[in-house]
């Protein structure tokens, strides 16, 4: 698979990967508070960033039934953008959400002959968006895709979420962003 460039706006990679580290400046540095052991900081000396442009392309979950796992994010609106074997070992199969490009945003990973996984306690979740969650829950519910728990806001006033379960287990955050 060919690995393609994303695009960041008028930015160069250089001045990018500075936003993204701390300030930009005229000469594409970051400027950041550094604190040495005795917790003094220095902050106008420059951090040191990378010129490689670097982002978040995917995340990647094991599954242990492909057709199971692929309806369950169409059903969150992912659609299935390509499939790559793995020698004879495993089949990565790559789904997007629309307006995503044709970058995958989700990698899931069936390994032939493996049935289970362990989540762990490290993994949480990963979140998508949509603008009205009740209309999202109902249209779940008809799929037989119930949430953990009804929406709810962590503070008052914030946005409503719930989570809901993939077929492995995976936790999904559905967020409300009108």
């Amino acid at each position: 698979m060919a690995r393609r460039r994303m695009d960041h706006g008028s930015l160069t990679p250089r001045a990018w990967s500075a936003t993204a580290a701390g300030t930009a400046t005229a000469a594409g540095t970051a400027t950041a508070a550094r604190i040495d052991r005795h917790g003094r900081g220095d902050r106008h000396r420059p951090a040191r960033v990378d010129s490689a442009t670097m982002a978040l392309i995917h995340t990647c979950y094991r599954i242990t039934d492909i057709d199971r796992s692929i309806a369950f994010y169409q059903a969150l609106g992912f659609k299935e953008s390509g499939r790559i074997p793995i020698r004879e070992e495993a089949i990565n199969v790559f789904m997007n959400q629309p307006g995503d490009g044709d970058m995958p945003r989700l990698e899931l990973t069936y390994n032939f002959g493996v049935d289970s996984y362990e989540i762990g306690t490290g993994y949480g979740h990963i979140a998508i968006t949509t603008d009205d969650i009740d209309g999202a829950l109902a249209r779940l519910a008809e799929q037989g895709i119930e949430p953990e728990r009804p929406p709810y806001t962590i503070r008052e006033g914030g946005n409503r979420l719930a989570f809901v379960k993939d077929p492995d287990g995976y936790r999904v955050e559905i967020l409300e962003m009108p």
